[in-house]
């Protein structure tokens, strides 16, 4: 007997429908009472299909958070989708299923189906029903690609933008979504972990220690290089005043390039970048190696600096060579294995084998110490790509264009952004990752009812902190309450103002933003 293919990774839109075996029936009413014989005893089970229940019963605070930021119905005003169709669903209705779909962490479109009984969050975005996750498919094909990335980008510097006045790093960096299917620029690129399986590559911009993403581009699996990178970056930064610009830019080897590095100079942006060890760059260890006058670098690390200028650069440049002896002394090697040819051995250099090596170039004029921890902040960026594409939607949502592909991403990075600085919140002390902040704060069983011409939701919660929670959302609503007083006399950006400083007061050292004179265009 052959066994039927099960195909063990999503393979993005399929072409053919396939039909679902249905289980006998018994010609019985669906809404009977059945009799479940349990450990405990037996219970009498039956289903509710009218109920307005959710299982995210504590959304509503968060949707209040948006509402008052301005933020979600700006997002859906401000969408370039235009449906003809008088059977087409609404923007707020499409969205709206988009939003609460990533919200609640899925990964395909085929997961939309899962919420489609919610009988009380989408009311409370005003919407009228969750659409279908074909119809959420398709009509994310009627946004133009100009367009949808001009909206989405305007979406995340609203979110932003409050805190691009504070000294702040910019972070780059690349990432890869491995695909399993027939999709456009599925190519075959860097891979380490499956080598040989075509991907897509995410270029990355993020605002440093707040884990913010900035912006996303999503092109081919074999576009890695840094001259894929950089375009989209400066017209990110382009389009914002020059007083909002980092303090510095950062990235790994893949940036320490002159074509990157030149093109800071020229706009006056300091960087920092990690550089390749060359054979060039690998002679100036050496040749620093014999000399005295280490630093230290911290965390066991020792530094020392030098110019250098390599083959085809205009200039000479920075460097911070950093060193740090290993604990586990490698090995004195007095012939090869192969070859069985001795090594040469130089006095002086020998010693080389013991410490592990980092080269640096910078622009920065600060001391080797601060340039080393400023580097070593940057493995941050690996956490907020392991909870973007594990715990949010950059792994999933696989369509067979492009286009689709990218707009969601986008989308991804604005809702993962609301989230985040709705977290801090509720906890300014440190950042939740999804995986812990979804189950404190957004899943609960809630049902709804209605009572004297008023609207009533109660709220279970079976987490462990759920009395802790309830203080803190209590202290969110009456915070809510106070801004809600003179909300007349505030434009909906003061109130945005207001709710990040209360949110980040400790990343801003308890000082409040306050509003330009006149905001920049983001249109």
């Amino acid at each position: 007997m052959a066994v039927p293919f099960s195909p063990a990774h999503q393979m993005g839109e399929r072409t053919n429908t396939q039909k679902i075996t249905k289980l006998p029936s018994n010609n019985c009413s669906d809404n009977r009472k059945l009799s479940v014989d349990t450990y405990g005893g037996t219970i009498h089970v039956e289903w509710d299909p009218q109920g307005a229940v959710t299982p995210m019963g504590q959304l509503p605070f968060f949707i209040e958070f948006l509402k008052l930021g301005g933020l979600f119905d700006t997002w859906v005003e401000s969408c370039p989708l235009e449906m003809t169709s008088p059977n087409s669903p609404t923007k707020t209705n499409l969205l709206g299923t988009l939003f609460l779909s990533i919200l609640a962490g899925h990964r395909r479109y085929a997961h939309v189906t899962t919420i489609r009984c919610d009988g009380v969050n989408p009311g409370l975005l005003g919407m009228t029903k969750i659409v279908s996750e074909d119809s959420l498919r398709r009509g994310l094909t009627k946004m133009p690609r100009a367009a949808s990335i001009k909206w989405l980008q305007a979406s995340s510097y609203k979110c932003y933008s409050p805190l691009l006045y504070s000294p702040w790093i910019m972070d780059i960096d690349t990432t890869i979504k491995v695909l399993y299917g027939h999709q456009e620029a599925a190519e075959i690129g860097y891979n380490p972990k499956k080598p040989g399986r075509p991907s897509h590559t995410y270029h990355t911009y993020f605002m440093a220690n707040l884990r913010l993403v900035l912006d996303v581009d999503v092109q081919a699996g074999n576009q890695m290089a840094a001259s894929f990178t950089v375009p989209n970056m400066w017209y990110v930064l382009d389009g914002i005043p020059r007083s909002q610009w980092p303090t510095f830019l950062r990235g790994d080897a893949c940036f320490g390039t002159d074509g990157v590095m030149t093109a800071c100079e020229e706009r006056k942006l300091p960087y920092l970048f990690k550089l390749k060890k060359t054979k060039n760059v690998s002679k100036e260890i050496d040749n620093l190696m014999l000399t005295a006058g280490w630093h230290n670098a911290g965390q066991g690390w020792e530094g020392k600096e030098s110019l250098i200028k390599l083959h085809g650069w205009k200039q000479y440049r920075r460097i911070i060579v950093l060193r740090k002896l290993q604990s586990k002394p490698r090995k004195k090697i007095s012939e090869s294995v192969k070859s069985r040819q001795q090594i040469l051995s130089i006095p002086g250099i020998k010693e080389c084998l013991d410490y592990e090596y980092a080269v640096l170039i910078t622009s920065l004029t600060d001391e080797i110490l601060t340039i080393a921890q400023h580097y070593r902040d940057r493995a941050d960026c690996e956490n907020i790509y392991d909870e973007l594409k594990n715990q949010w939607g950059w792994g999933g949502y696989t369509t067979q264009d492009l286009d689709r592909c990218s707009l969601v991403a986008r989308a991804v990075g604005v809702i993962y952004n609301w989230w985040n600085l709705y977290a801090r919140l509720v906890n300014p002390d440190k950042h939740m990752e999804a995986i812990t902040s979804r189950p404190l704060l957004l899943h609960a069983v809630a049902k709804q009812t209605s009572h004297a011409g008023q609207a009533h939701l109660k709220i279970t919660s079976m987490h462990g902190k759920a009395s802790v929670v309830r203080k803190i959302l209590a202290q969110v609503v009456d915070f809510f309450e106070s801004i809600k007083v003179i909300a007349e006399q505030l434009t909906v950006e003061q109130r945005w103002y207001l709710i990040l400083s209360r949110a980040l007061v400790k990343f801003l050292h308890g000082r409040i933003l306050e509003p330009p004179l006149a905001l920049p265009d983001t249109g």
